[in-house]
Order: structure tokens, then C-alpha cells, then sequence
């Protein structure tokens, strides 16, 4: 019976079966098993030894955080005596603390420890060869990376499955709804989804990192999730556009968990009027637990479906571009919409408050224009055998050459970026036209403006690095890219020159919102004049060596012939 199991595993889905073979050895078992049950043990009396005693040799009242008495000193209320030697326990509060623990170990240990599982078992395929065996196997990338993806990390899943029993009887204990624990599981299933194939996705187009992948890697997914809880315990500030990235967070739910009885959830996990009053294109989504697990769900559903794209791209070509020209502009626009959803604030408290959020929102679109700049653009050979094809055709063809820069696969990426924040800032500029005040709509048009120029700029450097013949072509065009965005605001911060003190220089700057608040009209429209000027001077110098690349390539390929 067990045999034919097993046959029929390695049938439908033999990576599975391979993973699973190498995994779950007796030895790995007994070990996944012991750091489980250990882990929970050691938990349990941490928990235990928080609870008030009755000493002795103490004269007076004695307070603790699991009594039942009133509160009258550091926030924790007075011991009562129960009539037995000790003290009235409040078991369901302790309880939901064990289950808020409980919760957060589950969620760091599934996507920090998962995501390093991923990318060290992907790193080490590279290494051996054996990952470019896997792609001549007649299995498709789906079949082939959802094995790993559900292999990779077996001994991490028991261990998690064999803490739920005590994950449930302690959110039981804690008067924690069983529909609302569902809701949970839900969002940690798609969290994992998500974030492993953003980890496998990143493992195929950073082969060259080696055995730093893996660290890098999962140490930013636990710096983000260190954040992110902060923010979360502590909310803070009022820059809606950044509660997007609380959606990549399952710990988003943990307030709504222990708010489902009558004790105060502020004393566990703070919740307050800051997440109760989150709103999604004004839709009060925040209101239940439901409507903020459905967003939640939607958009890790929406970034994993993207990640496999790239995925079925990238598997079986490893120099192909990690997206479409075409899909590119999809991304585009769920990006935008996704983010700009949580903007749409009419009543902010103070004017200046929407153009602190567009500034925001300016900061997220560099950086996700940086990563499509880098998914976009093709290296030398590629730029070479496009330049030749167009260079060998006849002039009554070459009519579609908007068309090819638009859609191909080989041609430049900057008609491409170019169209990408053309579809940005049509729904940006929306947004700031509905602005309830006119006086920052002037500033918010020049920051976008500049914010445009400034990313075409960096396209166009990045494309003329990519077509060196330097053989670390990726390094230099990151270096560049790097010191135009870092640089400029170190310099001015050695100089204490402030965006107040000196607006027109800030306006240069990757970070020219931070000036243009503080400037004139007429220097911001000598500011774009200028970068205009810079990006055309590049784009001459890109198309002058792109004709000379496929006049030489040609030339070459004739006297061959």
C-alpha cells in the first residue's frame, strides 16, 4: 500500500517525489520532531513563569499582568487571592498571549526559514549542474518548481503542523472564533505562496550571488517582517500609501483575532483607530475580518500569479528578460491601483498631508521602476542582434520600428518605460486632480514631472551600461544607476544643504519632491528643460552607438560570408 503511494507520488509530480525522497530520512524526522515539541515546551514555561506566586517573605499587594484585580500600578492589575494559596488567574488572556506568540514564531519561521530553504536548495542545484538537468526534463517549470516549492521546505511544514494542535486549543482557550481562525490560515497559505515564489523568482535571476542568495534573501524578508511588526504594535504615522506593504504582512489579521472576545486587545496587540480606519478606494475594508482577508488574499494571490509569469519565463531560458514588454504594462497598472487605492483620502487633516502621500507614493514608484528597468532591458548580444536585424532590412520595412520598440522582446527598453510611466502617472495625476485643495496641485504636477524624467534618465544610463563590453555589464549598470540616486543626497547632506535651504539643487536629485515644495515655478520648469536636455543628449548617444553596433555587426557577418 505504502509503495503504491509512493508510485503514485513520483507519477503525478516526480519532483515531489524527489524532494521528498531526499528529505524525509528517519534521522531529519526525529529531529523536526524533537525541535518542535521542545520549542513548544520552552514556550509553555516561559509563559508559565510570567505567572504571579505567592511569596512569603513579601509584605503588600502584588500586580501582574494575568490578575483579575483592578489596575492601579505599571498597567497591570492587583492579585487576588482565590481562597486556595494562590491567586485568580486570568487564564483566557494568557492563553491569547500563548496564541499571539505561537503566531509570530509560525510566521517567521514559514517565510524567513522557508525563503532561505529555497533559495540555498536552488543555489546548490546551480552549482552541481543538476538545475540545468531539471530543465531539459520534459516536465514543464510549473510541475518542476512547484515540487520544490512544496518539497523544498517538508521538514519546516511539520514542524508547523505539529505545533497546530496547541495553536488551536490555545486560541479556543482564548475565546478566538473558529471562523476567524480559518481567516488566518487562510492569508498564512497565500503569505507562503506569495513569498516562496518571490524567493524562487529571485533565485533564477540572481544566480551570480551564489551562496549569499540564500542570506540575502531571507534576511530582507526578516527585516521587513521585523518592520512591519513594529508598525503594526505601534502604528505611528499617517503616510497611507505605505499600508500597502502591511497586506504582505499575515500578521495583519492577529488584531481581529483577539478583538473577537471582550477583553481589551489594545493590552495584546494594539489595534486602535489607525487600522480600524483603513480604507481601500474609500471601501471601509478594514471594517470586518472578512473584507480585509479577502484584500489581503487578493494581493498576495495577485503578486504570486505575477512571480509565476516571470517564473515560466526565466526557467527554461535563463537570459530572457524576466517580463514581457507586454506584461510590463500590466504590472504597471495593478501596481499603481494597488497602492494608490489606500490615497484616497478626502478628509485628511491638514492640506500639505496629500502632497506628503504623493511624495510617498514617488519614493515606491522609483524603486518598482528600478526592478522593471532591470527586468526590461536586454544585454549587449541581444541589443547587437537587434541593432544587425534592423539595420539588414530594407527601408520600406522599418516603418515598425514604434511598433517593435513597444512590444519586442530584443529592442531597447526605454519606449517601454517610457509607455509604463506614461500609464503611472495618468493614474497618479487623476488621483492629484481630485485633490480637495488647489495650492499643492502645482507642486505635486512638477514633482511628477521631474519624478518621470529622472527614471527615463536612469533607463537610458542603465541601457548604455548594458551595451559595454566589460563582462560584469549588470555591475557597472548597477554601480551607475546607484551613485545617481545615493550620491547627490549624500553630497548635499555633507554640505547642510537642506531641500529648504537650497530647493533648486534637490531638484536634480532622485528625491526632487523633497525641493519642489520649497521652489519656485519658474526653477522647476528650468529644472525639467534642463534634465530634458540631459535625456535627450543620452538618447542621442544610445541610437548613435545602436546604429553603429548593427552597421559593425553586419559588416562582420558579411565578409564571414
Amino acid at each position: 500500500m505504502a509503495l503504491n503511494v509512493v508510485n503514485q507520488l513520483g507519477e503525478l509530480n516526480p519532483q515531489v517525489f524527489r524532494e521528498f525522497k531526499g528529505r524525509l530520512k528517519p534521522r531529519n524526522f526525529l529531529i523536526t520532531v524533537a525541535i518542535s515539541l521542545v520549542s513548544q515546551l520552552l514556550l509553555l514555561m516561559s509563559f508559565a513563569s510570567q505567572l504571579p506566586v505567592v511569596d512569603l517573605k513579601i509584605d503588600g499587594d502584588t500586580w501582574n499582568r494575568y490578575c483579575t484585580g483592578s489596575t492601579e500600578r505599571y498597567s497591570n492589575p492587583i492579585c487576588l487571592p482565590d481562597g486556595l494559596g494562590g491567586f485568580e488567574i486570568n487564564w483566557q488572556l494568557w492563553w491569547q498571549d500563548v496564541f499571539i506568540w505561537l503566531s509570530l514564531i509560525g510566521i517567521f519561521a514559514l517565510l524567513v526559514v522557508g525563503t532561505y530553504m529555497l533559495l540555498s536548495d536552488l543555489s546548490k542545484e546551480e552549482s552541481r549542474g543538476t538545475l540545468n538537468f531539471l530543465r531539459l526534463t520534459p516536465q514543464s517549470s510549473p510541475s518542476i518548481l512547484g515540487g520544490k516549492l512544496l518539497g523544498v521546505p517538508i521538514l519546516l511544514y511539520m514542524t508547523i503542523g505539529l505545533a497546530l494542535p496547541l495553536h488551536l486549543c490555545s486560541s479556543v482557550a482564548g475565546d478566538i472564533p473558529l471562523v476567524k481562525m480559518l481567516c488566518f490560515y487562510i492569508v498564512m497559505a497565500s503569505s507562503c505562496l506569495c513569498f516562496y515564489s518571490m524567493a524562487l523568482l529571485f533565485g533564477l535571476v540572481s544566480r551570480k550571488l551564489s551562496s549569499f542568495q540564500p542570506w540575502l534573501g531571507s534576511g530582507a524578508v526578516f527585516m521587513f517582517l521585523m518592520i512591519m511588526t513594529n508598525v503594526l504594535h505601534h502604528p505611528y504615522h499617517n503616510y497611507y500609501p505605505a499600508d500597502w506593504l502591511m497586506l504582505f504582512h499575515p500578521g495583519i489579521l492577529l488584531p481581529y483575532l483577539i478583538d473577537a472576545n471582550s477583553l481589551d486587545p489594545t493590552d495584546v496587540y494594539e489595534k486602535g483607530d489607525y487600522l480600524a480606519g483603513l480604507l481601500w478606494f474609500n471601501i471601509p475594508v478594514t471594517a470586518h475580518a472578512w473584507s480585509w482577508t479577502g484584500l489581503t488574499v487578493f494581493n498576495y494571490s495577485l503578486w504570486s500569479y505575477w512571480s509565476w509569469k516571470g517564473l515560466q519565463r526565466c526557467f527554461h531560458n535563463p537570459s530572457a528578460n524576466i517580463f514581457s514588454k507586454q506584461q510590463s504594462y500590466l504590472i504597471t497598472g495593478c501596481f499603481e491601483l494597488m497602492i494608490v487605492g489606500f490615497s484616497l483620502y478626502h478628509d485628511v487633516k491638514y492640506p500639505q498631508d496629500s502632497l506628503e502621500n504623493l511624495q510617498i507614493l514617488l519614493v515606491f514608484n522609483l524603486i518598482f521602476f528600478l526592478g522593471l528597468i532591470a527586468a526590461l532591458s536586454p544585454h549587449r548580444q541581444t541589443l547587437q542582434d537587434w541593432a544587425r536585424y534592423r539595420h539588414q532590412q530594407p527601408k520600406s520595412h522599418r516603418k515598425d520600428l514604434l511598433k517593435d520598440l513597444l512590444w519586442g522582446e530584443k529592442s531597447p527598453a526605454l519606449v517601454a518605460v517610457a509607455l509604463n510611466l506614461a500609464i503611472a502617472s495618468v493614474i497618479l495625476l487623476t488621483w492629484v486632480l481630485f485633490w480637495p485643495n488647489n495650492e499643492y496641485k502645482i507642486p505635486a504636477l512638477g514633482a511628477l514631472l521631474l519624478n518621470i524624467t529622472f527614471i527615463l534618465i536612469c533607463a537610458t544610463v542603465a541601457q548604455l551600461m548594458l551595451m559595454m563590453k566589460a563582462r560584469k555589464r549588470s555591475v557597472w549598470a548597477a554601480t551607475t544607476v546607484g551613485g545617481l540616486i545615493v550620491l547627490p543626497p549624500i553630497m548635499l547632506g555633507f554640505l547642510s544643504m537642506s531641500p529648504y535651504d537650497a530647493p533648486a539643487i534637490w531638484l536634480f536629485s532622485a528625491f526632487s519632491w523633497a525641493g519642489v515644495e520649497h521652489a519656485a515655478v519658474i526653477t522647476i520648469g528650468f529644472a525639467l528643460i534642463a534634465q530634458s536636455l540631459a535625456l535627450t543628449l543620452f538618447n542621442l548617444q544610445l541610437t548613435r552607438r545602436l546604429r553603429k553596433t548593427g552597421e559593425s555587426a553586419t559588416k562582420a557577418l558579411m565578409s564571414k560570408n
